[in-house]
């Protein structure tokens, strides 16, 4: 069975005081883990507001909002518990001007137990992931825009999030970079089975994710499947306990879980194999 990571059940925002405006109105969403998913509609439709809802940065007037099973609601410390869950990507970086590409990345980590040197590792390992490598030593000031978006992805995976909500993370950048930061998310999508959600106005960007939920005052006009069922199944799959240890390269010596990796590398690379519903079952055995 697919893993949830978010659910919205009758999730209602208002605000004002007598000319009530509703933010939001009565939204049910279900997020499976693995997905890549696009909210669009026009300017005050309520797609940030729920990005909001979703990241804890806002209570709704009702309804609730569970993150990994966690009822929003019943967490005490949601600074602690945004850190541990959720990594964020705005439209502006927010990187901190006077800190490095590295020690921007090492910012979140100061809430865990992690020491000094498992800190710079753990950033130096995501800025390889992102390319930038090299740029590990440059103030924010000294990198483009695209590469300071890519440090802020980077520090968004810091903590091992759950899911990583990015919030027009596009919207200053031109085409061809726009093109590469969806390119970025698309890769920690399919190759490390990120769970995103991406609030956009791009079309461009839209159509580079699997879901796209269209919101229009304040409710849930369209949602829409862009993948194809096979696709689907390979989500399916990632999310699953095996699936995950193999995304992991933890084959533990089986001969069913090599067996497995060694048919879903040679999907990856386009070679001839059966379908991916076939491995899917075998990992659910």
């Amino acid at each position: 069975m697919t893993d949830i990571v978010v659910e919205t059940r009758n999730l209602t925002k208002i605000y004002g005081d007598g000319a009530d405006v509703h933010a939001l109105d009565g939204v049910n969403l279900t997020v499976r883990a693995g997905e890549f998913i696009a909210i669009v509609g026009p300017s005050g439709s309520g797609k940030s507001t729920l990005l909001n809802m979703i990241g804890a940065l806002d209570r709704p007037t009702s309804g609730e909002v569970i993150i990994n099973g966690t009822p929003i609601s019943k967490v005490k410390d949601l600074d602690h518990f945004r850190g541990k869950t959720i990594g964020f990507v705005f439209q502006t970086h927010n990187l901190i001007p006077t800190l490095t590409a590295r020690e921007n990345i090492e910012v979140p980590m100061h809430e865990t137990a992690l020491s000094g040197s498992q800190r710079r590792a753990r950033a130096d390992e995501l800025l390889d992931l992102v390319g930038l490598n090299k740029r590990k030593n440059f103030l924010p000031n000294q990198m483009s825009g695209g590469e300071r978006q890519r440090v802020a992805v980077a520090r968004a995976l810091a903590n091992h999030p759950v899911i990583i909500l990015a919030d027009e993370p596009t919207g200053n950048l031109d085409s061809k970079t726009t093109e590469e930061i969806m390119a970025l998310l698309e890769t920690l999508h399919s190759e490390h089975g990120t769970t995103l959600i991406v609030v956009t106005h791009n079309t461009q960007v839209a159509r580079a994710t699997h879901r796209m939920i269209t919101i229009r005052d304040g409710k849930i006009q369209k949602d829409v499947s862009m993948m194809s069922a096979i696709e689907s199944d390979l989500i399916d799959f990632r999310s699953s306990a095996l699936g995950q240890a193999i995304m992991r390269g933890e084959n533990g010596g089986s001969e069913e879980v090599k067996e497995i990796a060694k048919r879903l590398k040679e999907m990856m690379e386009g070679k001839e194999i059966k379908e991916i519903r076939e491995i899917k079952g075998m990992g659910e055995k």
